[in-house]
């Protein structure tokens, strides 16, 4: 089991939860992006700068991520990808990713651009507060301790 970020769009406290985690139970992170995203010098940590090229961190994780790995994004287009190979996925506030429920997310999402195109500024998401990180570790923790068992 790995955890894979996508690290371009993961907020800090989330990392770092993850990292605690990793540490604590010896799971290798893989830090993935078009860019350097600073992390800690910590052997289980490993960060993978891909090539700038549009969807290419994406890209990545889809062809390297196992059927045991988990998954961390809020790139929804993504998460499909990955929920179609039945790979586990999270955003960062803690959904869980499903063959239920990644269509609906993926038509608001598609509508959302398709506003913001036509010079209508939808509502941004809530900002990351104590509420959210603890819905994130509540869904991560559930998710990590299900692998673990099943390892």
């Amino acid at each position: 089991m790995q955890f894979w970020i996508d690290a371009d769009s993961c907020p800090v406290p989330i990392r770092e939860l993850i990292q605690r985690a990793a540490v604590r139970n010896g799971i290798k992170v893989l830090f993935v992006a078009n860019r350097k995203i600073p992390f800690p010098d910590n052997p289980l940590f490993q960060m993978i700068v891909t090539s700038a090229a549009e969807n290419s961190a994406d890209d990545y994780i889809v062809e390297n991520a196992g059927r045991n790995d988990l998954v961390i994004t809020r790139d929804i287009p993504l998460a499909s990808r990955l929920v179609e190979k039945k790979i586990d996925v999270i955003n960062d506030r803690g959904v869980l990713y499903t063959e239920s429920n990644i269509r609906e997310r993926l038509s608001v999402r598609d509508f959302m651009l398709s506003l913001a195109m036509n010079g209508l500024k939808p509502e941004s998401t809530s900002r990351l507060g104590k509420k959210e990180i603890h819905e994130f570790a509540n869904c991560f923790d559930k998710i990590l301790q299900k692998k673990l068992k099943n390892s």
